[in-house]
């Protein structure tokens, strides 16, 4: 075992902060979509 298997900082579950990532960024594309229809709406 190396040194970073020997000391593990978080046990928390990598697939939960991938999927929270996910979401995050996922939210984040589709605000910038909503806004720009939203402005294509308007002009």
């Amino acid at each position: 075992m190396n040194e970073f298997e020997k000391n593990i900082i978080s046990k928390r579950n990598d697939a939960v902060d991938s999927g929270v990532g996910f979401a995050v960024s996922f939210g984040f594309f589709a605000v910038m979509f909503i806004i720009a229809t939203v402005f294509k709406f308007i002009g």
